[in-house]
C-alpha cells in the first residue's frame, strides 16, 4: 500500500493565493517527514479551486525541497501545452531528481484555458490521442519527428534523454493518465498506462474501470504480468479526528465555501452550460466515500478500497480544513497512525 498526499493549492474564502501555495508546499514537506510515499500536484487555470497553474513547475520546487518522496502531477493538462515542451520538462525532472518524478496527464475540460493558450476545442475534443502519443515517443526515444494532424516537424534529437537517468534503469519517467470515462480508460489501457481515478468515484465505479482497463490491455497485447503490475492511483479525501463526527464537521464547515467559489469560477470556452455539483452534497459524498473519521475508520476504508478495486496507490487530499496547522497535523497523523495499520 502506497499512500500519498494530493495537493490542490485550494484557495478557501478569505485566503490569499500565496497562503494557498504556502500550504501546498508545507503539505509536501510534512508528507516526506511523515513517511508518505508521494505527493501529487494539481493544475488549474484562472480559478480559485486551485491556484497552481503549472503542476510541473511546482513539482520541480517540491523535488528540490525533498530527498525521498516521489512527486507527480495530477495532472498536467495536455491540451494547454505542446507535448514536446512537456516531455522536455518531464525528462529534466526525472533526471535531476534521481527518478522521483511521475508525469500525470489529462485532457482537462472545455474551459476558457483552451482559448487563452490557443489550443481551441479541437485540442480537447479531437487531438488529445495524438498529443499523448507524441509525448510518449519523446520520453522513450532518442530522436522524434512528427507528421501528424496537429503536430508536424522534422526529426530532432531528444535532449535530455530521460532514459539516461543516473539510476541506470534505462527508462523515462512514469506516465499516468487521468481517466473519467470508458473512452479514456481504453486509451490508457491500449498504451499500458496506469490510471488516475478521481475522488468523485466510489469503489464500485473504480472497480469497473479497472476491470475494463484490464480487459482492454490484454486485448491490446500487453502481458498478463504487466497488467497485474499496473500501478493505478485512487484519489480521495482524508480528514482525521478522534471522533468521526468531528472529522466530517471539519470538512462540512470548510469545503462547501471553497467548492462553490472555485467551481462557479469555471468558464467554458464556447458558452456551453456545465452543471456544477452542489457543494454541500458533494462534500457529504466525499466524507462517505473516503477516509474521513477516526484512524481506525480511515485504515479500514483504504484497505476496503484496495480489496474491492485492486488499487494500492492513493493520493489523498489533506487540506480540506483550509487551515495550515490543521493540514500539517492531518498529514502527520496519516503517516504516524494510519500507515502502520495498513502494513
Amino acid at each position: 500500500m502506497r499512500v500519498g498526499a494530493f495537493v490542490l493549492a485550494a484557495q478557501f474564502p478569505g485566503q490569499g493565493q500565496g497562503e494557498a501555495l504556502h500550504r501546498a508546499v508545507r503539505t509536501a514537506e510534512v508528507a516526506e517527514e511523515a513517511g508518505l510515499d508521494s505527493v501529487w500536484v494539481a493544475e488549474h487555470h484562472f480559478v480559485p479551486y486551485g491556484v497552481c497553474p503549472s503542476a510541473v513547475t511546482l513539482a520541480a520546487q517540491l523535488l528540490g525541497l525533498t530527498r525521498r518522496i516521489r512527486v507527480g502531477t495530477a495532472v498536467s493538462v495536455l491540451p494547454n501545452t505542446h507535448p514536446v515542451a512537456l516531455g522536455e520538462q518531464a525528462a529534466l525532472l526525472h533526471l535531476t531528481s534521481g527518478g522521483r518524478f511521475t508525469l500525470g496527464v489529462g485532457r482537462g475540460g472545455p474551459w476558457v484555458d483552451l482559448e487563452v493558450f490557443g489550443g481551441g476545442l479541437t485540442a480537447y475534443e479531437r487531438d488529445f490521442p495524438e498529443a499523448l502519443d507524441l509525448l510518449r515517443h519523446w520520453l522513450g526515444e532518442s530522436r522524434v519527428g512528427s507528421a501528424g494532424g496537429r503536430y508536424s516537424f522534422r526529426d530532432v534529437a531528444v535532449v535530455p534523454r530521460p532514459a539516461e537517468a543516473l539510476d541506470g534503469d534505462g527508462t523515462g519517467p512514469e506516465v499516468i493518465l487521468a481517466c473519467t470515462s470508458p473512452t479514456s480508460v481504453r486509451a490508457a489501457a491500449e498504451r499500458g498506462l496506469p490510471m488516475l481515478l478521481g475522488m468523485h468515484c466510489g469503489d464500485e465505479e473504480k472497480a469497473a474501470m479497472v476491470a475494463l482497463w484490464r480487459e482492454t490491455a490484454l486485448a491490446a497485447g500487453h502481458s498478463p504480468g504487466a497488467v497485474r503490475a499496473a500501478g493505478h492511483v485512487s484519489a480521495g479525501v482524508c480528514q482525521l479526528a478522534d471522533r468521526t463526527a468531528d472529522a466530517r464537521e471539519t470538512l462540512l464547515k470548510a469545503m462547501p465555501g471553497w467548492l462553490k467559489q472555485g467551481l462557479d469560477a469555471h468558464v467554458t470556452v464556447d458558452g456551453r452550460q456545465r452543471a456544477m455539483r452542489d457543494p454541500v452534497a458533494y462534500t457529504d459524498l466525499l466524507c462517505a466515500l473516503h477516509p474521513v473519521g477516526t484512524v481506525e475508520l480511515a485504515a479500514d476504508r483504504l484497505a476496503a478500497t484496495a480489496e474491492r478495486t485492486g488499487i494500492t496507490r492513493f493520493a489523498l487530499l489533506a487540506e480540506g480544513s483550509g487551515d495550515l496547522a490543521a493540514t500539517e497535523e492531518n498529514v502527520r497523523r496519516l503517516g504516524a497512525e494510519v500507515l502502520p495499520r495498513l502494513t
